[in-house]
């Protein structure tokens, strides 16, 4: 049985059950706790009734933690998100007993294949995280955080307890979306973690975390198994940043980390995760009104409707003509 745990609002709702989706086709046995960042994921989530998600109200959450609520009062909506995050794997700890490790993971992920190689690789240890892997060109990046918080493992002894407790103390006194003093959000914290808790480990994997900023380091193929990175089965995608453009046309976001997309790429890659998000779309509409795949977890300021209208068509003309979009037609 694998434990896995993610957090999401309303406007991430399609890219959450996306994630869902997949380890539901790639897992044989599951339980995904999420955590609700509004009522209106909640009541959406408690509506489809998935016998493998196990929600939990914002509400619940906070309740009782004066420490979390005083770090609310002084950082925006993301932030927040962001400080939270160490939080929900000690949560399901203290409140879930069954549970010997747990798995965060970011609700972009999206799975390819059963995820037992990862598994094989923590193994024992108590902490398990992953690097963002920058080629050469983008190592400038890495003031974003040498690791990434897309996976991390967590089993339930003293050692990951411990990193949790000195993790969650680090963001409720800073966790802010900037770069700052050699800090930045809830991942860059992450750096420290070899070094200050020597019973981590740093998976290997190449099929583990692949995603726009290291797609360039690898060949990627397919043949009757699956898709290959290298020499390694592609397990998940991270799909930082996608999102719908308007009807069919999409942004991967990859040409921010200088990559082109390739034939394979697309279509074995981008286009089952888009089938994904159509799906998902499709099942919640009746449930929540006016459901996007063009938002993200921050909160936006919204244009007035004919500069947003304008911004919208000058984007894609400049998308297009840079190649940076790419047209998934549905069917």
């Amino acid at each position: 049985m694998y434990y896995f745990c993610t957090y999401f609002d309303h406007r991430y709702l399609p890219k959450g059950l996306a994630l869902f989706k997949s380890l539901k086709q790639h897992c044989s046995a599951f339980r995904l706790w999420v955590l609700c960042m509004d009522s209106m994921c909640y009541e959406a989530l408690s509506q489809l009734d998935f016998r493998e998600i196990c929600l939990i109200s914002f509400e619940d959450f906070e309740r009782g933690d004066e420490e979390l609520l005083r770090a609310k009062r002084n950082r925006t909506l993301i932030e927040y998100y962001f400080t939270c995050t160490p939080s929900l794997p000690l949560y399901i700890f203290n409140n879930y007993p069954q549970v010997d490790l747990i798995t965060y993971l970011d609700a972009d992920l999206f799975f390819f294949a059963d995820p037992a190689p990862i598994y094989d690789e923590v193994a024992d240890h108590p902490i398990a995280i992953i690097e963002h892997r920058f080629p050469p060109n983008l190592r400038y990046l890495e003031q974003f955080g040498i690791y990434n918080v897309g996976w991390l493992s967590f089993r339930r002894d003293e050692h990951a307890f411990a990193c949790l407790r000195w993790w969650r103390e680090r963001c409720l006194e800073w966790c802010y979306d900037r770069c700052e003093d050699g800090r930045f959000a809830d991942q860059k914290y992450l750096d420290e973690w070899p070094s200050r808790f020597q019973s981590a480990v740093v998976l290997s994997h190449k099929g583990a975390n692949l995603a726009p900023w290291n797609l360039g380091n690898y060949c990627i193929h397919q043949d009757g198994n699956g898709v290959w990175v290298d020499e390694d089965p592609l397990i998940f995608f991270h799909f930082h940043g996608f999102k719908q453009i308007v009807g069919w046309v999409y942004d991967p976001n990859l040409a921010f980390y200088k990559v082109k997309l390739s034939e394979g790429v697309r279509r074995n890659i981008v286009v089952p995760y888009v089938r994904a998000l159509l799906e998902m779309r499709q099942q919640v509409s009746p449930l929540l009104e006016k459901v996007s795949l063009q938002g993200n977890m921050r909160a936006e300021v919204q244009s007035p409707p004919h500069v947003a209208l304008l911004s919208g068509l000058l984007r894609i003309c400049k998308g297009f003509l840079a190649r940076e979009y790419i047209v998934v037609m549905n069917r």
